[in-house]
Protein backbone atom coordinates (compact mmCIF):
# COMPACT_ATOMS: atom_id res chain seq x y z
CA UNK A 1 0.00 0.00 0.00
CA UNK A 2 2.59 2.44 0.66
CA UNK A 3 4.67 1.65 -2.34
CA UNK A 4 0.94 2.47 -4.37
CA UNK A 5 0.99 5.57 -2.29
CA UNK A 6 4.94 6.28 -3.34
CA UNK A 7 4.04 6.02 -6.68
CA UNK A 8 0.68 8.01 -7.28
CA UNK A 9 2.94 10.86 -5.81
CA UNK A 10 5.31 10.54 -7.72
CA UNK A 11 3.35 10.35 -10.89
CA UNK A 12 1.53 13.61 -9.46
CA UNK A 13 4.47 15.39 -8.82
CA UNK A 14 5.63 14.43 -12.01
CA UNK A 15 2.31 15.75 -13.91
CA UNK A 16 2.58 18.96 -11.89
CA UNK A 17 5.67 19.74 -12.90
CA UNK A 18 4.68 18.94 -16.72
CA UNK A 19 1.85 21.26 -16.19
CA UNK A 20 3.90 24.06 -14.46
CA UNK A 21 6.33 24.56 -17.55
CA UNK A 22 7.13 27.98 -18.59
CA UNK A 23 7.70 28.63 -22.22
CA UNK A 24 9.58 31.90 -23.39
CA UNK A 25 9.23 34.35 -26.17
CA UNK A 26 11.71 36.50 -27.70
CA UNK A 27 10.39 39.11 -30.44
CA UNK A 28 12.35 41.51 -31.53
CA UNK A 29 13.14 44.45 -34.39
CA UNK A 30 14.44 41.69 -37.33
CA UNK A 31 16.04 38.89 -37.20
CA UNK A 32 18.74 37.27 -39.87
CA UNK A 33 18.49 34.47 -41.58
CA UNK A 34 21.74 33.50 -42.31
CA UNK A 35 21.14 31.06 -44.77
CA UNK A 36 20.77 33.62 -47.30
CA UNK A 37 20.86 37.05 -45.61
CA UNK A 38 17.46 37.85 -45.77
CA UNK A 39 16.45 40.34 -42.76
CA UNK A 40 12.86 38.82 -41.09
CA UNK A 41 10.96 41.90 -39.59
CA UNK A 42 9.70 41.48 -36.59
CA UNK A 43 10.17 37.77 -35.82
CA UNK A 44 8.61 36.02 -32.45
CA UNK A 45 10.29 33.20 -31.42
CA UNK A 46 8.83 30.14 -29.29
CA UNK A 47 11.43 28.72 -26.76
CA UNK A 48 10.97 25.58 -24.89
CA UNK A 49 12.71 23.48 -22.61
CA UNK A 50 16.20 25.16 -24.47
CA UNK A 51 14.75 24.79 -28.21
CA UNK A 52 13.06 26.93 -30.81
CA UNK A 53 9.47 25.81 -31.26
CA UNK A 54 7.86 28.11 -33.67
CA UNK A 55 8.84 31.01 -35.50
CA UNK A 56 6.39 33.45 -36.39
CA UNK A 57 6.29 37.21 -37.56
CA UNK A 58 3.63 40.46 -36.61
CA UNK A 59 2.29 38.45 -33.77
CA UNK A 60 1.94 38.65 -29.79
CA UNK A 61 2.19 35.76 -27.84
CA UNK A 62 -0.31 34.13 -25.53
CA UNK A 63 0.85 34.13 -21.86
CA UNK A 64 0.14 31.75 -19.24
CA UNK A 65 1.22 32.33 -15.72
CA UNK A 66 4.54 31.00 -16.08
CA UNK A 67 5.49 32.01 -19.13
CA UNK A 68 8.06 35.10 -20.23
CA UNK A 69 7.95 37.46 -23.00
CA UNK A 70 11.39 38.89 -23.78
CA UNK A 71 11.22 41.76 -25.87
CA UNK A 72 14.21 43.45 -27.65
CA UNK A 73 12.09 45.65 -29.95
CA UNK A 74 15.12 47.79 -30.69
CA UNK A 75 18.06 44.92 -31.27
CA UNK A 76 18.23 42.89 -34.29
CA UNK A 77 18.77 38.66 -33.65
CA UNK A 78 21.78 36.57 -34.90
CA UNK A 79 21.91 32.98 -33.70
CA UNK A 80 24.73 32.70 -31.39
CA UNK A 81 28.34 32.94 -32.43
CA UNK A 82 31.19 30.06 -33.37
CA UNK A 83 35.00 30.23 -32.83
CA UNK A 84 36.76 27.05 -34.12
CA UNK A 85 40.17 27.91 -32.54
CA UNK A 86 40.38 29.31 -28.77
CA UNK A 87 42.95 28.63 -25.78
CA UNK A 88 41.03 29.51 -23.15
CA UNK A 89 43.85 28.59 -20.18
CA UNK A 90 45.87 30.95 -21.97
CA UNK A 91 46.17 34.84 -21.19
CA UNK A 92 48.40 37.25 -23.70
CA UNK A 93 49.36 40.02 -21.12
CA UNK A 94 50.86 37.03 -18.52
CA UNK A 95 54.37 36.94 -20.11
CA UNK A 96 55.24 33.19 -21.33
CA UNK A 97 57.95 32.69 -18.39
CA UNK A 98 55.41 33.25 -16.09
CA UNK A 99 52.91 30.99 -17.63
CA UNK A 100 55.87 28.21 -17.06
CA UNK A 101 54.74 28.17 -13.51
CA UNK A 102 51.10 27.58 -13.30
CA UNK A 103 49.57 25.03 -12.41
CA UNK A 104 46.93 23.21 -14.22
CA UNK A 105 44.44 23.93 -11.76
CA UNK A 106 45.36 27.35 -12.28
CA UNK A 107 45.04 27.24 -15.73
CA UNK A 108 41.43 25.87 -15.24
CA UNK A 109 40.56 28.56 -13.30
CA UNK A 110 41.28 30.78 -15.99
CA UNK A 111 39.69 28.90 -18.50
CA UNK A 112 36.78 29.35 -16.70
CA UNK A 113 37.01 33.04 -15.99
CA UNK A 114 37.68 33.58 -20.38
CA UNK A 115 34.86 30.81 -20.76
CA UNK A 116 32.68 33.42 -19.11
CA UNK A 117 34.11 35.94 -21.07
CA UNK A 118 33.96 34.42 -24.57
CA UNK A 119 29.92 33.61 -23.64
CA UNK A 120 29.31 37.16 -22.61
CA UNK A 121 30.97 38.70 -26.21
CA UNK A 122 28.60 36.14 -28.07
CA UNK A 123 30.05 33.10 -28.72
CA UNK A 124 27.71 30.32 -27.41
CA UNK A 125 30.03 27.60 -28.93
CA UNK A 126 33.50 27.25 -28.80
CA UNK A 127 36.50 24.52 -30.08
CA UNK A 128 39.33 24.43 -27.54
CA UNK A 129 42.28 23.19 -29.36
CA UNK A 130 44.53 22.33 -26.54
CA UNK A 131 45.08 22.51 -23.24
CA UNK A 132 47.32 20.63 -20.93
CA UNK A 133 46.34 18.61 -18.30
CA UNK A 134 43.19 17.86 -19.86
CA UNK A 135 41.87 21.68 -17.75
CA UNK A 136 39.57 22.81 -20.52
CA UNK A 137 37.92 19.28 -20.74
CA UNK A 138 37.23 19.87 -16.80
CA UNK A 139 36.04 23.57 -17.52
CA UNK A 140 33.74 22.06 -20.35
CA UNK A 141 32.11 19.46 -17.74
CA UNK A 142 31.88 22.08 -15.32
CA UNK A 143 29.88 24.28 -17.55
CA UNK A 144 27.78 20.87 -18.76
CA UNK A 145 26.84 20.71 -14.96
CA UNK A 146 25.64 24.02 -14.60
CA UNK A 147 28.49 24.81 -11.67
CA UNK A 148 30.25 27.54 -14.04
CA UNK A 149 28.85 29.54 -16.94
CA UNK A 150 30.56 29.37 -20.20
CA UNK A 151 29.57 28.50 -24.16
CA UNK A 152 29.42 25.40 -25.52
CA UNK A 153 32.96 23.37 -25.80
CA UNK A 154 34.08 21.08 -28.19
CA UNK A 155 37.94 20.56 -25.93
CA UNK A 156 41.14 18.87 -27.17
CA UNK A 157 42.87 17.70 -24.64
CA UNK A 158 46.55 18.32 -25.26
CA UNK A 159 47.78 19.19 -28.23
CA UNK A 160 49.99 16.29 -30.32
CA UNK A 161 53.02 17.30 -31.89
CA UNK A 162 56.73 16.02 -32.27
CA UNK A 163 59.87 16.33 -29.63
CA UNK A 164 60.84 19.59 -29.76
CA UNK A 165 58.45 20.69 -32.13
CA UNK A 166 55.48 23.33 -31.96
CA UNK A 167 53.40 21.41 -29.77
CA UNK A 168 56.49 20.93 -26.93
CA UNK A 169 57.76 23.25 -24.57
CA UNK A 170 61.01 24.02 -25.52
CA UNK A 171 61.95 26.91 -22.92
CA UNK A 172 63.16 24.44 -20.21
CA UNK A 173 66.51 23.26 -19.78
CA UNK A 174 67.60 19.90 -20.61
CA UNK A 175 68.64 18.84 -17.27
CA UNK A 176 64.52 19.07 -16.38
CA UNK A 177 63.91 16.70 -18.85
CA UNK A 178 60.63 17.79 -19.75
CA UNK A 179 58.25 17.28 -22.36
CA UNK A 180 54.31 18.31 -23.06
CA UNK A 181 52.00 15.78 -22.48
CA UNK A 182 50.88 15.55 -26.14
CA UNK A 183 54.29 14.48 -27.38
CA UNK A 184 54.63 11.50 -29.88
CA UNK A 185 57.17 10.56 -32.23
CA UNK A 186 55.70 7.43 -34.73
CA UNK A 187 52.80 6.27 -35.87
CA UNK A 188 51.40 4.14 -33.30
CA UNK A 189 52.94 6.57 -30.23
CA UNK A 190 50.60 9.15 -32.09
CA UNK A 191 47.31 6.85 -32.10
CA UNK A 192 48.05 5.81 -28.24
CA UNK A 193 47.94 9.67 -27.90
CA UNK A 194 44.90 9.91 -29.39
CA UNK A 195 43.10 7.49 -27.34
CA UNK A 196 44.40 8.85 -23.94
CA UNK A 197 43.11 12.40 -25.04
CA UNK A 198 39.93 10.20 -25.48
CA UNK A 199 40.42 8.25 -22.92
CA UNK A 200 39.99 11.67 -20.94
CA UNK A 201 36.95 13.46 -22.37
CA UNK A 202 38.20 15.12 -25.44
CA UNK A 203 35.45 15.48 -27.79
CA UNK A 204 37.99 17.52 -30.64
CA UNK A 205 41.61 16.26 -31.60
CA UNK A 206 44.30 18.76 -32.50
CA UNK A 207 48.39 18.38 -33.75
CA UNK A 208 51.10 20.22 -34.89
CA UNK A 209 51.74 19.77 -38.34
CA UNK A 210 54.38 22.59 -38.69
CA UNK A 211 56.52 24.66 -36.61
CA UNK A 212 54.60 28.14 -35.01
CA UNK A 213 54.60 31.78 -33.77
CA UNK A 214 55.18 31.07 -30.54
CA UNK A 215 56.85 28.27 -30.08
CA UNK A 216 60.67 28.46 -29.18
CA UNK A 217 63.37 27.18 -31.73
CA UNK A 218 60.45 26.22 -34.99
CA UNK A 219 60.57 27.52 -37.77
CA UNK A 220 57.51 28.52 -38.17
CA UNK A 221 56.61 26.88 -42.24
CA UNK A 222 58.90 23.34 -41.49
CA UNK A 223 56.91 20.38 -41.86
CA UNK A 224 57.13 18.81 -38.41
CA UNK A 225 54.87 15.85 -38.47
CA UNK A 226 54.90 13.01 -41.55
CA UNK A 227 51.94 12.20 -43.84
CA UNK A 228 52.46 8.14 -41.91
CA UNK A 229 52.04 10.03 -38.63
CA UNK A 230 48.97 12.60 -39.94
CA UNK A 231 46.93 9.80 -41.36
CA UNK A 232 47.22 7.55 -38.19
CA UNK A 233 46.05 10.20 -36.04
CA UNK A 234 43.52 11.16 -38.85
CA UNK A 235 42.16 7.80 -38.70
CA UNK A 236 41.97 7.38 -34.38
CA UNK A 237 40.10 10.41 -34.06
CA UNK A 238 37.77 9.35 -37.42
CA UNK A 239 37.20 6.07 -35.96
CA UNK A 240 35.39 7.71 -32.73
CA UNK A 241 33.49 10.32 -35.06
CA UNK A 242 35.87 13.37 -33.38
CA UNK A 243 37.10 16.35 -35.72
CA UNK A 244 40.81 16.70 -36.59
CA UNK A 245 42.68 19.91 -36.61
CA UNK A 246 45.88 20.36 -37.55
CA UNK A 247 48.43 23.66 -36.76
CA UNK A 248 49.95 24.01 -40.07
CA UNK A 249 51.63 27.12 -41.34
CA UNK A 250 53.89 26.20 -44.07
CA UNK A 251 52.47 24.98 -47.50
CA UNK A 252 54.12 21.39 -47.08
CA UNK A 253 52.66 20.82 -43.79
CA UNK A 254 49.18 21.69 -45.25
CA UNK A 255 49.39 20.10 -48.20
CA UNK A 256 50.56 16.51 -46.36
CA UNK A 257 47.94 17.49 -43.28
CA UNK A 258 44.96 17.99 -46.12
CA UNK A 259 45.85 14.70 -47.98
CA UNK A 260 46.01 12.95 -44.29
CA UNK A 261 42.11 14.07 -44.02
CA UNK A 262 42.08 16.30 -41.36
CA UNK A 263 38.95 18.56 -40.92
CA UNK A 264 40.28 21.43 -40.04
CA UNK A 265 43.51 23.20 -41.04
CA UNK A 266 44.46 26.20 -38.68
CA UNK A 267 45.60 29.11 -39.79
CA UNK A 268 46.95 28.10 -43.30
CA UNK A 269 49.16 30.70 -43.59
CA UNK A 270 51.33 29.83 -46.83
CA UNK A 271 49.12 28.52 -49.12
CA UNK A 272 49.92 27.76 -52.98
CA UNK A 273 47.57 27.20 -55.53
CA UNK A 274 48.07 23.47 -55.28
CA UNK A 275 47.05 23.46 -51.07
CA UNK A 276 43.62 25.89 -52.38
CA UNK A 277 43.44 22.87 -54.78
CA UNK A 278 43.62 19.83 -52.20
CA UNK A 279 41.77 21.86 -50.09
CA UNK A 280 38.61 22.10 -51.97
CA UNK A 281 39.05 18.48 -53.53
CA UNK A 282 39.34 17.35 -50.23
CA UNK A 283 36.63 19.53 -48.53
CA UNK A 284 38.82 20.64 -45.88
CA UNK A 285 37.99 23.56 -44.19
CA UNK A 286 40.24 26.75 -43.31
CA UNK A 287 40.14 28.49 -40.03
CA UNK A 288 42.56 30.92 -40.48
CA UNK A 289 43.01 33.97 -37.77
CA UNK A 290 43.91 37.19 -39.57
CA UNK A 291 43.04 39.82 -36.93
CA UNK A 292 45.35 38.75 -33.93
CA UNK A 293 49.04 40.16 -35.35
CA UNK A 294 47.79 43.38 -35.16
CA UNK A 295 47.22 42.67 -31.41
CA UNK A 296 50.77 40.91 -31.34
CA UNK A 297 52.65 43.60 -33.14
CA UNK A 298 51.34 46.41 -31.13
CA UNK A 299 51.12 45.26 -27.86
CA UNK A 300 53.48 41.62 -27.88
CA UNK A 301 56.48 43.44 -26.95
CA UNK A 302 55.25 44.91 -23.77
CA UNK A 303 53.68 41.83 -22.93
CA UNK A 304 56.54 39.92 -22.64
CA UNK A 305 56.86 38.20 -25.90
CA UNK A 306 60.34 37.09 -26.99
CA UNK A 307 61.79 39.08 -30.11
CA UNK A 308 61.98 35.76 -31.87
CA UNK A 309 58.32 35.48 -31.65
CA UNK A 310 57.96 38.95 -32.75
CA UNK A 311 59.75 38.07 -35.95
CA UNK A 312 58.60 35.22 -36.71
CA UNK A 313 54.60 37.26 -36.52
CA UNK A 314 56.17 39.47 -39.26
CA UNK A 315 56.74 36.76 -41.39
CA UNK A 316 53.75 35.38 -41.36
CA UNK A 317 51.05 38.11 -40.72
CA UNK A 318 51.14 39.58 -44.52
CA UNK A 319 51.52 36.53 -46.17
CA UNK A 320 48.40 35.02 -44.07
CA UNK A 321 45.63 37.66 -45.34
CA UNK A 322 47.22 36.89 -48.82
CA UNK A 323 46.17 33.28 -48.26
CA UNK A 324 43.08 33.99 -46.95
CA UNK A 325 42.22 36.75 -49.90
CA UNK A 326 43.37 34.27 -52.55
CA UNK A 327 41.10 31.18 -50.43
CA UNK A 328 37.79 33.25 -50.50
CA UNK A 329 38.25 34.09 -53.83
CA UNK A 330 38.66 30.57 -55.00
CA UNK A 331 35.90 28.86 -52.64
CA UNK A 332 37.60 27.31 -50.36
CA UNK A 333 34.91 26.26 -47.51
CA UNK A 334 36.04 28.59 -44.30
CA UNK A 335 35.25 28.54 -40.39
CA UNK A 336 35.53 31.29 -37.88
CA UNK A 337 38.86 30.82 -35.76
CA UNK A 338 40.50 33.20 -34.01
CA UNK A 339 43.44 32.24 -31.58
CA UNK A 340 41.94 33.44 -28.89
CA UNK A 341 44.25 33.66 -26.06
CA UNK A 342 47.07 35.63 -28.54
CA UNK A 343 44.74 38.73 -27.79
CA UNK A 344 42.44 39.21 -25.24
CA UNK A 345 39.23 36.73 -24.66
CA UNK A 346 36.19 38.43 -25.54
CA UNK A 347 37.23 40.63 -28.34
CA UNK A 348 36.92 37.27 -30.61
CA UNK A 349 34.50 39.59 -33.11
CA UNK A 350 37.00 42.05 -33.97
CA UNK A 351 38.28 39.32 -36.56
CA UNK A 352 34.84 39.77 -38.73
CA UNK A 353 36.08 42.90 -40.35
CA UNK A 354 39.15 42.14 -40.99
CA UNK A 355 37.41 39.46 -42.81
CA UNK A 356 35.76 41.09 -44.42
CA UNK A 357 38.14 43.52 -45.31
CA UNK A 358 40.44 40.74 -47.11
CA UNK A 359 37.58 39.45 -49.45
CA UNK A 360 34.83 38.02 -47.60
CA UNK A 361 31.45 39.17 -47.97
CA UNK A 362 29.68 40.16 -44.16
CA UNK A 363 27.16 37.55 -44.70
CA UNK A 364 29.85 34.69 -45.85
CA UNK A 365 31.47 36.16 -42.67
CA UNK A 366 28.58 35.60 -40.57
CA UNK A 367 28.17 32.07 -42.02
CA UNK A 368 31.66 31.28 -40.86
CA UNK A 369 31.03 31.32 -37.31
CA UNK A 370 27.52 29.84 -37.56
CA UNK A 371 26.19 27.50 -40.59
CA UNK A 372 30.09 26.53 -41.26
CA UNK A 373 31.20 26.51 -37.88
CA UNK A 374 28.18 23.97 -36.83
CA UNK A 375 29.24 22.30 -39.95
CA UNK A 376 32.42 21.32 -39.51
CA UNK A 377 31.38 19.60 -35.87
CA UNK A 378 28.66 18.07 -37.42
CA UNK A 379 26.04 19.53 -35.55
CA UNK A 380 24.54 21.71 -38.74
CA UNK A 381 20.91 20.39 -37.43
CA UNK A 382 21.10 21.30 -33.93
CA UNK A 383 23.70 24.73 -34.02
CA UNK A 384 24.40 27.59 -36.10
CA UNK A 385 20.76 29.30 -37.01
CA UNK A 386 17.71 30.75 -35.55
CA UNK A 387 15.77 28.06 -37.10
CA UNK A 388 12.63 25.29 -35.62
CA UNK A 389 13.94 22.13 -33.82
CA UNK A 390 17.75 23.87 -33.34
CA UNK A 391 19.20 25.44 -29.84
CA UNK A 392 17.93 28.64 -28.51
CA UNK A 393 21.45 29.88 -29.02
CA UNK A 394 20.39 33.25 -29.92
CA UNK A 395 22.02 36.82 -29.46
CA UNK A 396 20.70 40.52 -30.32
CA UNK A 397 22.86 43.43 -31.71
CA UNK A 398 22.30 46.83 -32.13
CA UNK A 399 22.21 47.52 -35.74
CA UNK A 400 21.62 45.05 -38.84
CA UNK A 401 25.34 43.08 -39.32
CA UNK A 402 24.64 42.49 -42.81
CA UNK A 403 25.74 46.16 -43.32
CA UNK A 404 27.46 47.13 -40.39
CA UNK A 405 29.74 44.02 -39.13
CA UNK A 406 31.58 46.24 -36.53
CA UNK A 407 27.96 45.69 -34.70
CA UNK A 408 29.12 42.22 -33.84
CA UNK A 409 31.74 43.52 -31.32
CA UNK A 410 29.67 45.00 -28.64
CA UNK A 411 26.75 42.34 -27.81
CA UNK A 412 23.80 43.44 -25.30
CA UNK A 413 22.38 40.35 -25.15
CA UNK A 414 23.52 36.68 -25.26
CA UNK A 415 20.90 33.49 -24.82
CA UNK A 416 22.55 29.59 -24.98
CA UNK A 417 19.78 26.99 -24.66
CA UNK A 418 17.08 29.23 -23.61
CA UNK A 419 18.76 30.77 -20.76
CA UNK A 420 19.70 34.21 -21.11
CA UNK A 421 23.41 34.84 -19.73
CA UNK A 422 23.74 38.70 -20.77
CA UNK A 423 21.12 41.62 -21.32
CA UNK A 424 22.44 45.05 -21.24
CA UNK A 425 19.44 46.81 -22.47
Amino acid sequence: MKKQLLSTSIALLCLTTFNAHAVTYLSAKAMVNVEDGTLIKSPLITIDDGVITNIEQNKKPTLTKDDEHIQLLDLTLMPGLMDMHVHLTSDPTVPRSERLGQSVPRMAIKAAHFAKRTLEAGFTTVRNVGAEGYSVIAVRDGINAGDIVGPRIWAAGPSLGITGGHCDNNRLPPELKYTSSGVADGPWAARIKVRENIKYGANAIKFCATGGVFSKGTKVGAQQYSFEEMKAIVDEAHMRDLPVAAHAHGTSGIKTAIKAGVDSVEHASFLDDEAIALAKEHGTWLSMDIYNTEYTLTYGEQNGVDEENLNKERQVSKRQRDSFSRAVKAGVKMVFGTDAAIYPHGDNAKQFSRMVEFGMTELQAIQASTINSAKLLKMDTQLGQIKTGFAADIIAVKANPLKNIKTLESVPFVMKAGVVYKNQL
